[in-house]
């Protein structure tokens, strides 16, 4: 079944655009999926993973946070915090259409957003990260150097992320370098699932280790092997999403 427009006001009237995945046979609930930093709803990761989860009985809504493909805003006013809150507008915008999410997966600094995130939503009972950085100023690292330096000097320069241009404001900058995910972590009260590939060259294993330890229990941490970051290969996309659908039968009941 192909995915359904789901679209929806950000916390600061822009409006976001989403793609809802209907579950294909007997539902075992709602998640959301936050892609990666910069990425955007049609990543790889974000489409094959939510269509492989829709087709063993877990509705996904997958969106642009604001100023990323086709939703409204511009990057350089983005922020971690904003994209917290766009998450958690999601969960608000789907629970108002009577799918409220019962898990929330992110992909990257999308990992660390849901981890932000799930104390605010009371319908979530499981959260998912995938190659998610633990401390979030890791994100830096992906500037060009150059690009970054600029951004600090001027307070708004052009920078390139993933070979690709975009206009940064150092509030965006300062931003991931203030805030405190392991707090966050501590309190989760929801079950988590780790996921990390060992030879993920963009986030380091240690991240997984550190979100782990910091986590309280039940939790688990599944290695992807020779995944890489943005799981480009099918047949990874598809463990993945293999893996969480198996996770969260647990703590997702059938539906009647």
């Amino acid at each position: 079944m192909p995915p359904q427009i789901f679209d929806f006001d950000g916390p600061k009237g822009y409006r976001l655009s989403g793609r809802l995945s209907e579950p294909e046979i007997a539902s075992r609930g709602w998640a959301i999926f936050a892609h990666c930093f910069t990425c955007g709803k049609d990543s790889l990761a974000a489409t094959r993973v939510t269509k492989a989860l829709a087709e063993r009985g877990v509705g996904v809504l997958r969106f642009d946070f604001a100023g990323l493909g086709a939703s409204g805003g511009t990057f350089g006013d983005s922020s971690f915090a904003a994209d917290v809150s766009d998450l958690v507008a999601a969960a608000r915008a789907m629970e108002a259409a009577g799918k409220p999410p019962s898990l929330l997966i992110g992909h990257s600094l999308g990992g660390a957003a849901s981890l932000m995130a799930a104390g605010e939503l009371p319908s979530v009972r499981g959260v998912v990260t995938i190659g998610a950085p633990y401390d979030v100023a890791h994100v830096l690292r992906l500037f060009d150097p150059a690009g970054l330096e600029r951004v600090e000097e001027q307070g708004e320069a052009e920078v390139k992320l993933g070979g690709r241009p975009f206009v940064v404001r150092k509030s965006l900058v300062d931003g991931l370098r203030q805030n405190d995910l392991r707090s966050r972590i501590a309190t989760l009260q929801r079950p988590l699932l780790v996921m990390h590939a060992p030879g993920d060259d963009t986030v380091e294993i240690a991240s997984a280790s550190h979100i782990f330890a910091a986590a309280r229990h039940p939790k688990s941490f599944i290695s992807l092997d020779d995944a890489d970051h943005l799981l480009t290969r099918r047949e990874d996309a598809d463990y993945v999403a293999q893996l969480i659908a198996a996770w969260a039968a647990r703590y997702l009941p059938m539906a009647a």
